[in-house]
Order: structure tokens, then C-alpha cells, then sequence
């Protein structure tokens, strides 16, 4: 059974559209090389921080979610530290309510009503009677 990870990482608002796709293609290629299987990439784009890390006020986030050995996650962080690029990282291993919720996310069930069969069935409404 492999295991599942989601890393965060934050770069430099400095970095333009080109910088941060060689950036983000550089780490996904590290993880699949290592044998992982990439689940999903989410760039979310210029945010603001909610402190000031290193003199910035706004970061680049990516968030890619991957399951395999965890010897990769050693290798990510040792790169991340060395990047002047990448100001934050948190890598974190998803157990079995993650991972569910994750799925279902991705299948655009999370945050949306789910339909009720009763609602479905019509109501039958009883005349009124007056005086009876």
C-alpha cells in the first residue's frame, strides 16, 4: 500500500508565469521520477500571506497531492531549502478521511446539497374544509 501526500509550497511573488512553471515542473518531474503517481496539481496563484515571510506580503501557491514511498518527501524538503524560490513548504500524509475527502472534492461533491428522495416525491395537500 502506498502512501498518500499533499504538499503545499509557497514562492516568491517575484517569479513570473515561466519561472514558476519551471519551478513547478522541476518537483513534479522529481516526484515522478521517484516512482509516485501525481493525483491531482492545483496552482492557486499570487495570494497574500497572513504574516510577512522574509519581507513579502504575497506568495505563489501550488498544492499537488501524490501517493507513493516516502523517501520522496526527504528529497522535496532538502530541495525546497535549498530554492530562494520557495519561501514556505508543509508536506503532510493523508490518512483515510483525507484521502476520501480529497476524492470527493475532485468529483465536485464537496460543498454542494445533496438531493433528498423525499423532496423528490410530491407532497399531497389536503383540501380545506370550513365548518366540518
Amino acid at each position: 500500500m502506498s502512501n498518500h501526500y499533499e504538499t503545499v509550497i509557497i514562492f516568491s511573488p517575484l517569479l513570473s508565469d515561466d519561472d514558476v512553471k519551471r519551478e513547478v515542473s522541476k518537483y513534479t518531474k522529481m516526484v515522478t521520477d521517484a516512482g509516485c503517481t501525481i493525483l491531482e496539481e492545483r496552482l492557486w496563484g499570487l495570494r497574500q500571506l497572513a504574516y510577512p515571510i522574509a519581507g513579502k506580503s504575497n506568495g505563489i501557491y501550488f498544492i499537488m497531492e501524490y501517493s507513493g514511498g516516502g523517501t520522496i518527501v526527504q528529497k522535496l524538503e532538502v530541495e525546497f531549502g535549498r530554492n530562494e524560490n520557495v519561501i514556505r513548504w508543509l508536506t503532510i500524509h493523508l490518512d483515510k478521511y483525507g484521502i476520501e475527502y480529497n476524492d470527493k472534492r475532485r468529483k465536485g461533491l464537496v460543498g454542494k446539497k445533496k438531493e433528498v428522495q423525499d423532496e423528490k416525491k410530491e407532497k399531497m395537500v389536503e383540501p380545506l374544509t370550513a365548518g366540518v
